[in-house]
């Protein structure tokens, strides 16, 4: 069974030290705050993190919806514990908007990301630019997906607005509505593949799950006629299969990204961007008044738009913010680990004392 969610011989090899422990290897497929469901060769369980992995999860992150994991199972309850979290091939991160809280893992083990906005209010270049950079530092394959075509004047032109942020990555008009394009989209996660759907509330992200399933299996809402904006409809994240082989995993609405160490996604959305400096006369310019700038020519001659700058620049710092404190997380548990190996050294060489005595 667990074949069909992607289970391979280099994840069966990555299981063998749990597989000698005892433990079975599952995929969760449902996060809830209560805990999780996890599709197994014995069929679907209710599991609950372990306390160690719990503690452990204060600098790894909770298990996801995509992890692979490491279960005890209780046959008569149907119930499991969470022992270990396989290695992540990908994981598409974030730092909660407004929080101070660590990282979020939407989803792991992720091929591609359908980042998903409606052709209404909704639309902004700008988000969709942070969403991009995200999903390149997640290891996943990014898809633009424009839905509710069928309400736009003009779709094709909205495209091509979108397209000409150098995404580099498709960019598909749909209508679920309508039905169209959906073939198109399916055909973009192959058999084996888990595709992560992203983007504000109310775009129509479930109503795609609905339409590829053909089933109402996710709820929807219309979004709010006032601002074109959308209400949180999914509360939860879960994976499901798709016709064809695949495996999608719808998510609550994000209106904010919080980039965790995004650097190579924010270089791979500016990458012309990115290249601009290597023209400047010095290689240490500041790219503000400096003679022989190739930024700021290209800011005054127009090839560069002034506002893809200030987003470029604001990514960046976001960027190294997150990394900076991504250092400190580290150090602080790196200080922890160490404290906690010489208070085990104390204690072995009291007792070994008192064994003598």
């Amino acid at each position: 069974m667990i074949e069909q969610y992607g289970w391979s011989d280099l994840l069966a090899e990555a299981f063998a030290p749990h597989a000698r422990a005892g433990h079975t290897p599952g995929r969760v497929v449902l996060q809830q705050r209560d805990g999780y469901l996890v599709i197994t060769d014995r069929g679907e369980v209710r599991a609950k993190a372990s306390g160690r992995l719990l503690h452990e999860a204060r600098e790894l992150g909770h298990p996801a919806v995509g992890d692979w994991v490491a279960l005890s199972q209780n046959a008569q309850e149907r119930t499991a514990t969470i022992h270990a979290i396989l290695p992540r091939s990908t994981a598409f991160v974030r730092r909660a908007a407004h929080s101070a809280r660590g990282l979020q893992i939407i989803a792991a083990n992720i091929d591609v990301a359908f980042i998903v906005t409606s052709l209404n209010a909704d639309l902004n270049p700008r988000r969709i630019q942070r969403y991009l950079a995200a999903a390149w530092q997640s290891g996943a394959r990014p898809v633009v997906v424009l839905t509710k075509a069928d309400l736009s004047n003009d779709p094709q032109a909205q495209a091509a607005e979108i397209a000409a942020l150098e995404v580099d990555c498709p960019v598909l008009l749909v209508s679920a509505r309508e039905g169209v394009g959906l073939d198109a989209l399916l055909a973009e996660v192959k058999p084996g593949e888990t595709c992560v759907l992203i983007g504000s509330s109310g775009v129509g992200k479930s109503t795609l799950v609905n339409a590829f399933l053909n089933e109402d299996r996710m709820a929807t809402q219309a979004i709010r006629e006032a601002d074109d904006q959308g209400r949180h409809t999914t509360s939860h994240r879960e994976l499901v299969l798709l016709p064809g082989g695949g495996m999608i995993v719808d998510t609550p609405g994000i209106r904010e990204v919080g980039l965790i160490d995004a650097d190579e996604g924010v270089s791979a959305v500016f990458d012309d961007i990115e290249r601009l400096p290597q023209d400047c006369r010095f290689s240490d310019c500041g790219h503000a008044n400096e003679p022989g700038c190739a930024v700021r020519a290209a800011l005054e001659s127009g090839a560069l738009d002034p506002d893809r700058w200030a987003h470029f620049l604001k990514l960046k710092l976001e960027s190294a913010a997150a990394e900076e404190r991504a250092e400190r997380v580290a150090k602080d548990a790196e200080r922890r680990r160490l404290a906690g190996l010489q208070k085990h050294y104390r204690a072995t060489k009291r007792n070994n004392r008192g064994s003598r005595d």
